[in-house]
């Protein structure tokens, strides 16, 4: 039996079955990609699907894939393909997951090498499941890419690990080289687009690394276009930097299917230029601010620059 594209939507979002629907407006001219179609897409998907590896750039439906895969640039995302949260704005399929893959470490390990990554972004789902939220098993793959790929830097997007007592500290002994977390909305919002999260504890997450890794670089993301207010974002922008974050990303929220969060507006590139100038400006080391923007969307460029940006700050110091 084929399925339809809707019932396929349903089957992966099944809490969303009774919501009513959201129009899904058409996307203006700065926001429009073209499909991959590069040998270099096909030979990444090759190498991902041989290795039996999730990667957020499909399940999220990234705008962004096109262009990253034709570089071999793959966002791993460990811990299978279904989430225990419901979030609202979300495409990753939602449900009870099945058990760790225990060969999982070693298979993102072997595909980092293969791509010849410079820089890789590994992030997950939530497994509120887990007694540890999965912090050993990010630790895991962690040590796994350092053995096989000991040039290769390291970027973890994690889950906010609520209620996982230790967790955040078993991912920081791993020492990656940048530990994001996405607080993603504004607090006003976290009922309706991030129910089963905390807008405090994400922040108290972010803060908590850098007590235990000063020099650990400490990365945050936002999506705008779904209700909030301008001094809204600057709120965040300040929250962020008490916790002292620093890189910070805001893009455009898409919106997956109609029984998904509602876009309020799409918003315009000169005013994620203006965002970007107000973060710098409240002291963030990076930005990347446009509506294409996401967590791992040029990560490799950025994390060398930021890196840079450290050193000559450190020197002027001196």
């Amino acid at each position: 039996m084929t399925l339809s594209s809707a019932d396929a939507k349903t089957l992966r979002h099944p809490e969303k079955r009774n919501r009513p629907d959201n129009p899904v407006p058409r996307k203006p001219a700065w926001i429009r990609v073209k499909a991959p179609t590069s040998p270099a897409y096909g030979e990444t998907r090759r190498i991902v699907r041989e290795n039996r590896l999730h990667t957020v750039c499909e399940e999220a439906a990234c705008p962004n894939i096109g262009e990253c895969w034709a570089k071999k640039h793959a966002t791993m995302m460990i811990m299978g393909d279904t989430c225990t949260r419901a979030c609202t704005f979300c495409n990753v399929k939602t449900g009870r997951p099945g058990a760790l893959d225990p060969f999982e470490p070693e298979n993102v390990a072997i595909a980092v090498a293969k791509l010849g990554l410079q820089h890789v972004v590994v992030t997950s789902v939530d497994r509120d499941d887990l007694e540890d939220g999965g912090a050993r098993h990010f630790a895991q793959v962690i040590g796994r890419i350092r053995a096989a790929a000991p040039a290769t830097t390291i970027e973890v997007l994690t889950p906010d690990f609520l209620g996982k007592k230790g967790a955040v500290e078993t991912v920081v002994e791993a020492r990656p080289d940048v530990f994001n977390h996405n607080l993603e909305t504004v607090p006003r919002l976290y009922p309706e687009v991030r129910p089963g999260a905390r807008y405090f504890t994400s922040l108290r997450l972010l803060a908590r690394i850098k007590e235990l890794a000063p020099e650990m670089f400490t990365k945050s993301g936002l999506m705008v276009g779904l209700g909030e207010g301008r001094q809204e974002v600057h709120q965040v922008m300040d929250d962020l930097r008490e916790a002292e974050v620093d890189f910070l990303t805001i893009g455009q929220y898409l919106q997956p299917t109609p029984k998904h969060h509602a876009i309020d507006r799409f918003v315009p590139p000169e005013e994620f230029d203006a965002f970007a100038q107000i973060a710098r400006g409240k002291g963030f080391l990076m930005v990347a601010a446009s509506p294409l923007t996401r967590s791992s969307y040029h990560a490799d460029r950025d994390f060398d620059e930021m890196r840079r940006r450290r050193t000559a700050a450190l020197a002027r110091r001196r």
